[in-house]
């Protein structure tokens, strides 16, 4: 009778732990964005505004993507364009070489961007740190040097036309709404699935391995197929981003699009800014990033005493905030925004908020405990099964 009072009143409290998780502000406050985005095509946001949109939520995956290998295991990638260019380029290449729909051509550039994922991530287990940022940097500057060499396949510098588009109709207001709910649709989705996934053991042990890869190896755990499970997650999400985002109005099958140094460079840039190793300011810093660069590249003011435009300068202001921000925020935007919001609500905790999204144990810690749990279960069983 006591054991079911007990498992009555944990079955209570986990219910009530639930109810505050869902409930507390940060949550809500989400809940309020997406209600948000979902209402910008009726308050009378301009067809120009709704297609930066369209590009700001695709690149948002794109650093999403990013984020899960090299915001939870730390290993830094430069070249992540590679994955977003194979998964663009499948899908162009099958669509007007073979004439096969989007719903066909879509899934096989992301299986091929997975692919790219496997084929990189299993050599990178060799290499560490700056090596393997390397090994990221190179990979598609070979692949930008194929596309030119054969230019008569992949278009060159100049990339190819434009493959068939998501959706049609007689007018173009239509298509561009159409291709805004499906962006945010996406988007949302994918933010869904990689917080999912960043918060359940799969995550504790990715963001320990950022911390402490020896100690987690030390824990039992096989590092190799975490790694290789990030890899290849992150390439396929990114492959999505791009074979999605080169049927929509504003993209398009070219380098400077897809694959050129300045795309990873970008990614990176708009991951920081939000905050590494959340998902969520990864998502928004993309968002952001992609939505304000265009801002600024459609301005012609002149920048008193160098004389240079904004849109001349863009990049570089971005660059020169993101090193601010590493010094005053390490942690990104979203990550300090948590935090402001907890001493706001008077409910500030002496401990920091973590990158992954505030945690009060540490990964390692975390994942050094389920395997001890999971240890004394085993034992329990072999006891058991003596008896």
């Amino acid at each position: 009778m006591a054991d079911e009072t007990l498992s009555t009143e944990t079955v209570e409290d986990t219910d009530r732990s639930l109810a505050s998780a869902v409930l507390a502000p940060r949550y809500l406050l989400g809940v309020v964005g997406v209600v948000a985005f979902a209402t910008v095509p009726f308050v009378g946001v301009s067809t120009t505004q709704l297609l930066v949109l369209i590009g700001a939520f695709y690149f948002g995956m794109f650093a999403m993507s990013w984020d899960v290998v090299s915001g939870y295991t730390g290993e830094i990638s430069f070249g992540h364009a590679l994955f977003f260019a194979v998964g663009g380029y499948t899908s162009t290449l099958l669509n007007l070489g073979f004439g096969l729909p989007p719903t066909v051509t879509i899934p096989a550039g992301v299986l091929l961007a997975a692919v790219a994922g496997l084929l990189i991530g299993v050599p990178a287990l060799r290499i560490r740190g700056p090596y393997l940022s390397l090994v990221t940097l190179v990979a598609p500057l070979i692949l930008l040097q194929v596309f030119i060499i054969y230019g008569d396949i992949f278009g060159g510098e100049l990339g190819l036309s434009s493959p068939a588009a998501l959706v049609t109709a007689d007018e173009f207001d239509l298509v561009v709404t159409a291709n805004y709910y499906i962006a945010l649709g996406l988007f949302l989705a994918i933010l869904l699935l990689l917080f999912a996934v960043t918060r359940s053991d799969v995550g504790s042990v990715l963001t320990a391995i950022r911390e402490d890869e020896d100690a987690v190896a030390a824990a039992g755990l096989n590092v190799a197929k975490f790694k290789v499970f990030a890899f290849v997650l992150s390439a396929a999400i990114g492959g999505l981003a791009g074979a999605m985002f080169v049927h929509t109005p504003v993209g398009s099958p070219r380098p400077s699009q897809l694959l050129a140094l300045i795309v990873s460079i970008e990614v990176l840039i708009a991951a920081i800014l939000g905050g590494m190793g959340t998902i969520v300011g990864a998502g928004l810093g993309g968002v952001f990033f992609y939505f304000v660069n265009d801002l600024l590249n459609q301005q012609d003011f002149t920048i008193p005493l160098v004389g240079v435009g904004i849109n001349e300068a863009s990049l570089l202001i971005f660059a020169l905030l993101t090193m601010a921000l590493i010094y005053v925020l390490p942690q990104g935007v979203f990550p300090w925004a948590i935090r402001a919001g907890r001493r706001l609500l008077g409910r500030a905790r002496e401990k920091p908020v973590a990158t992954d999204g505030g945690r009060e144990t540490s990964p390692i810690e975390q994942v050094s405990e389920r395997y001890r749990r999971a240890l004394d279960e085993l034992e329990e069983r072999l006891r058991s099964d003596e008896r």
